[in-house]
Formats: structure tokens, sequence, C-alpha cells
């Protein structure tokens, strides 16, 4: 997961991204659904697939090697949170980055080294 991780950053780096700074809300949200919840990793794993094309559930499914329902929830948290926006309905509806993500995409950054440090930490009870 780690590298992952680290492949995560890179590819966010690599990317244009806008000046403007994240407000407060937004951060807490996005560290809210990639940190703070079960599930936080894999919302960050179909969000990197969203990055370079449009997927529908199935083909995320398949391309994360994940169980279709799994990610369909998945996809429904990520899209009443405005992360992902849909087109079309049903079975073929196809997903991609909403436009409020795109503009925030660097407030990811700080998502994934709280992730990255929750994920090593070990817990040492005396």
């Amino acid at each position: 997961m780690t590298n992952q991780l680290l492949e995560f950053k890179e590819i966010l780096k690599s990317r244009p991204s806008s000046e403007r700074k994240v407000d407060k809300q937004t951060r807490k949200l996005l560290l809210y659904l990639f940190t703070s919840t079960r599930g936080g990793f894999t919302r960050l794993r179909i969000i990197m697939n969203l990055l370079d094309q449009p997927y529908n559930t199935h083909q995320l499914a398949q391309e994360l090697d994940l169980d279709y329902k799994a990610v369909q929830h998945h996809m429904k948290v990520l899209e009443k949170n405005n992360m992902v926006s849909k087109i079309g309905e049903k079975y073929g509806a196809i997903f991609h980055l909403s436009n409020f993500l795109e503009m925030n995409i660097s407030a990811l950054d700080e998502a994934i080294e709280k992730l990255d440090r929750k994920l090593n930490h070990k817990k040492v009870y005396l």
C-alpha cells in the first residue's frame, strides 16, 4: 500500500494544479473521506484511476480487482460528496472527476500523507 501511496503522490505532483488555496471545509472533507473512514484507501484508488480516464462501475471493479458492489458503494459515497460526476444512468453510467475535485486536487496530497502515516503507524500496547 505504501508504494501505491508514493505513486499517487508522484502522479498528483506531475499534474498541473491551480494556485488557489484550498479552504478549510474542503480540506476537512477530503481528510474525512480518505483518512477517517473505512474504505478511504479504496476511494483514493478509485480517484487515482479516474484521473486518467472516465470509467463505469464494472470497469473500475475489474481495474481495481474489487467486488462490483463494493465499488458501487464507494462511487455512491464519492458522488454524494461531490468528488465524482456521473454521466448516464444505471449500469452504463460513466464516472469522472467532478469540477470541485479538479479545482482542489492539490489538497489530496495532504490526505495521502495522513493516510500513509495512519497505515504505517504501529500500535504499541503496554
